[in-house]
Order: C-alpha cells, then sequence, then structure tokens
C-alpha cells in the first residue's frame, strides 16, 4: 500500500487519535514510531539551520569574508 498516497481528514481530538494507536498491532505501531521519529528529526534540522542562518548570517556580511570570498 502507497501510505503517500493516502489523505485522510478526520476530526480527532488528542486522546481520541492515542485510543486508535492503542488499538493498533504491534508492527503499526513500530512503524508509526519509525514515521514520527523521523518527524521530529525533520523539524529538529529545520530549527538548527533557521537558529545558525542569523548567527552565520553576522559572518558573511564581513568585509573581510568578502574579500576571502570575491575569486570564487
Amino acid at each position: 500500500m502507497d501510505t503517500q498516497s493516502i489523505n485522510i481528514n478526520l476530526p480527532l481530538d488528542f486522546n481520541q487519535l492515542i485510543e486508535m494507536i492503542k488499538q493498533l498491532p504491534l508492527n503499526k505501531k513500530l512503524e508509526l514510531k519509525e514515521v514520527l521519529i523521523e518527524e521530529i528529526e525533520d523539524n529538529d534540522k529545520i530549527k538548527t539551520y533557521t537558529a545558525s542562518e542569523s548567527t552565520l548570517l553576522k559572518d558573511w556580511m564581513l568585509q573581510e569574508e568578502e574579500e576571502a570570498w570575491k575569486n570564487l
């Protein structure tokens, strides 16, 4: 089954979702766990990038940085 093409819109609150997850077989819970871990890691990467960008921007705007990269 291609899960990428499935789009289900259900009005669930968090507790209802938890109850549904509890009903899943173990293999589906483990699959869901992997999806959630990947989602969290992707979100952390975005946060790290965003936090780093403003710090790096200060260095990128220095005249010394312009000089270092002018021949490229």
